[in-house]
């Protein structure tokens, strides 16, 4: 008998003295190979596809190190827009979802805006039981996104932004005040300013957007900063979401903690109700949501139809209004004050710009006024693209759609990322991109670069809707405290500034100090 045939005896032998440990190899290798075959499923797209990509590892894709905590998410796409430079177009693997980086501005500007019809989506796939916030503007897809934004968007036009002009003013007035207080009890030494950025912000999204008149912005605080700290179940849902979103369903794994969502679901079910019961009218963003509900939830007199939206619909659009709508100011007002603290060139310049503007004006600070503030509005560009707002941007193909001038086609239900913040940092469209130089937004520098090169609130029909009311407050601020204040850094500000990227937005990681010395005006 040959060797071979010794082999085989022997494991037939093996197999009829044991046959329990036969299956349980067997089973095994069949479990083996089925992980296997999951943790790699997808990761044939771009290789079939001839798009340039990284080879992914198995589970993981291109993601491990994102996955495992060692660099944040925005670290890992600019990354990933690094390595493929020169490239309209790369392929990466988020766990086993393939996703499709757009690094051309011009193809950019077309899936934001030109073609846009074949890439409504966001494609972040979420459930209201698990989501408070999944039926909010930036989670609805198709026509249910199409229709709330048009409900939506009556809460943000140029007579809403007038009206709310001097509530805002008498909360920036009031921040002075408390700036003014907090730095005399510090001797002189400086302030904490993401405390009282945070508080102002709360304040005038509760008062301009919802008539709610906050004595103490606490809970509200409170309740904000748990959305943006991950717990370990928010972080174990985000990364099911990654690899099998199903099982995020199946075992309702809360996205946000339980009390954040009862506090802001209560708050606003609440306002609702007694402006109902109440009959009160207001010229703001809850009036807005109000009619949106007759609309859409009370009045639809098709069954089919109303069963489209419900209550809850609204709610979570009233969370997302004002949640996001205080975070992206608070944080930028806190690097806009930061910035000209350092480049007191700059912030002279623009206190000069505001001084006579105002002037002009008959001495009022009104609306009207921002026409004329260019190099204010500037500051306010660079600053937005030094500090990206919006990290990434997210689609997902709704028709399959053949590149201009490439074989490509990008197939219905593929996902796409933006990377928002390392275009924003591409020293091909901004030199020295770490650097704070307003000039980059001068008309002609503008000029210069291609669409799709500034994308802080993104771009086209899903522009983020609050972006007009956010530009008033943080202009508002800088008007304002300039006039009353040279703002400068102190010994416990952080030269440079470190800053965290979490929840998709960039805040000081450290906190913010600075020092503020009121200006004394002398009348002849």
């Amino acid at each position: 008998m040959d060797v071979a045939s010794d082999r085989s005896a022997i494991v037939a032998s093996s197999w009829s003295l044991d046959p329990v440990l036969g299956w349980t190899v067997v089973a095994a290798l069949t479990v083996f190979v089925l992980l296997y075959r999951f943790s790699t499923s997808g990761h044939d797209r771009w290789r079939t596809a001839n798009v340039p990509h990284d080879r992914p590892m198995p589970l993981f894709g291109n993601t491990f190190r994102m996955f495992t905590g060692l660099e944040y998410p925005v670290d890992f796409f600019d990354r990933v827009y690094k390595r493929f430079a020169g490239e309209k177009v790369c392929g990466l693997y988020q766990m086993t979802t393939p996703f499709l980086m757009v690094r051309d501005p011009e193809l950019i500007s077309r899936i934001t805006v030109r073609d846009f019809g074949h890439f409504t989506d966001h494609g972040l796939d979420t459930d209201p039981e698990i989501n408070v916030l999944a039926s909010s503007l930036f989670f609805l897809n198709g026509h249910r996104w199409k229709n709330m934004r048009q409900k939506l968007s009556p809460g943000f036009t140029t007579g809403r932004l007038k009206d709310a002009h001097d509530r805002i003013v008498e909360c920036v007035n009031r921040l002075t005040v408390t700036i003014d207080q907090q730095m005399s009890a510090s001797g002189g030494e400086g302030i904490e300013l993401k405390k009282l950025s945070a508080e102002f912000s709360t304040n005038v999204i509760a008062t301009c957007a919802f008539g709610l008149q906050l004595d103490d912005t606490s809970e509200f605080r409170k309740y904000s900063d748990k959305l943006s700290e991950l717990s370990l179940q928010q972080q174990l849902s985000q990364m099911l979401i990654m690899l099998c979103p199903k099982l995020v369903k199946f075992f309702k794994l809360k996205q946000f903690p339980e009390d954040t969502t009862q506090f802001y679901r209560a708050v606003f079910t609440d306002l609702i109700r007694y402006r109902h019961e109440n009959n009160v009218v207001g010229n703001d963003v809850a009036q807005t949501l109000m009619q949106a509900r007759k609309e859409l939830v009370l009045d639809v007199s098709d069954s089919t139809e109303k069963a489209k939206f419900t209550e809850m619909d609204i709610i979570s659009n009233a969370i997302l209004l004002f949640v996001a709508g205080s975070e992206t100011v608070s944080v930028t007002i806190c690097f806009l004050l930061y910035e000209l603290a350092l480049n007191k060139d700059v912030q002279d310049k623009v206190r000069e710009e505001i001084i006579k503007v105002i002037k002009k004006n008959g001495g009022q600070l009104s609306y009207n006024c921002f026409t004329d503030l260019h190099y204010l509005n500037m500051v306010l560009e660079e600053v937005s693209r030094l500090y990206s707002i919006t990290l990434s941007l997210f689609r997902e193909v709704t028709e399959d759609y053949k590149v201009p001038g490439s074989s490509l086609v990008i197939r219905k239900g593929q996902k796409i990322i933006i990377p928002t913040y390392s275009i924003h940092h591409d020293p091909k469209y901004y030199p020295d991109p770490f650097k704070f130089d307003p000039e980059r937004f001068s008309e002609e520098e503008k000029s210069k670069r291609p669409n799709g090169t500034y994308l802080p609130f993104g771009d086209g029909p899903r522009l983020c809707l609050g972006k007009r009311l956010a530009e008033l407050e943080m202009k508002l601020v800088l008007s304002i405290i300039l006039q009353k204040f040279e703002v400068m850094p102190c010994e416990k500000t952080e030269i440079p500034l470190q800053v965290k990227a979490m929840a998709g937005l960039f805040s000081p990681k450290n906190g913010l100090w600075l020092c503020f010395k009121p200006i004394v005006v002398y009348n002849d």
